[in-house]
């Protein structure tokens, strides 16, 4: 099995040699083992831009980050749905932005599911807020798009307390983005260890969604389906939805505060 060479990418070094650093070191967070079944690593998983002028740098960021991985490549390929509903696609990840309201929410990130195998991903974000001065910056696009195109991987947080010492990890929440805005080095680890065995058939060849999966609109919260749990401010951030026949969804909340 070929692995490539892992550049390691040094980020917020003075949070990580505080006692963050022993909080991280011992966590798991892989989303429920979720993972793009593929034959060999590394394995390049396309992202698609349906996002505007706006947000192409940060994705180009996100993109790049999460290729640090000793695992995966991702690579940016034209969009091929409308950002407004956002519809995946077989094989790949959709990334949208639109101005989706004042629904509370400034990302969201889904992944379908089948015998523990990621099919097909979104990420959104959501303009209505990201447009306003708490939120226009830099730093609070990197870390939502970063988190949300992580959980898309199969990640799940590292940490849910916004009011925690930052992790420097864009899989933790907190008030200040600031030392939150990329992967740390325990993402990395963790996507080895998600990624560690090969499968016998792959999920990562791309082809139009039909049938039931279709119908599914991942802009309205009553689709998420049933709560499965609550962030330590006590907002639900992931939900589940069963969509027969062994197919799932999965969906993980980033809430404005």
């Amino acid at each position: 099995m070929f692995i490539k060479t892992h550049r390691k990418v040094i980020i917020g070094a003075s949070v990580l040699a505080t006692v963050g650093l022993a909080l991280v070191t011992g966590a798991t967070h892989s989303w429920g083992g979720y993972h793009w079944a593929r034959t060999a690593n590394p394995f390049t998983l396309k992202l698609g831009d349906n996002v505007s002028g706006a947000w192409d740098s940060y994705l180009g960021t996100s993109s790049a980050d999460w290729s640090e991985s000793a695992v995966l490549d991702t690579t940016i390929v034209a969009g091929g749905t409308d950002p407004r509903r956002c519809k995946p696609t077989l094989g790949r990840v959709e990334v949208c932005n639109s101005k989706y309201g004042k629904n509370g929410w400034l990302g969201i990130a889904g992944i379908y599911v089948k015998g523990g195998h990621i099919t097909q991903g979104y990420v959104k974000v959501n303009d209505t807020y990201f447009n306003t001065a708490k939120y226009n910056t830099p730093a609070w696009r990197n870390l939502v798009l970063c988190q949300e195109v992580g959980h898309t991987l199969g990640l799940d947080h590292q940490d849910e307390d916004f009011y925690n010492s930052p992790l420097g990890t864009c899989m933790d929440y907190s008030l200040d983005p600031t030392l939150n805005q990329h992967p740390n080095q325990h993402d990395y680890d963790m996507l080895e260890t998600i990624y560690a065995h090969l499968d016998s058939m792959t999920t990562i060849k791309a082809s139009a969604i039909s049938g039931k999966h279709a119908d599914v609109d991942p802009s309205d919260p009553k689709e998420w389906g049933k709560e499965l749990r609550k962030s330590k401010d006590g907002k639900a951030s992931l939900f589940e939805r069963d969509l027969g026949k062994g197919h799932k969804l999965f969906t993980f909340v980033f809430w404005a505060k």
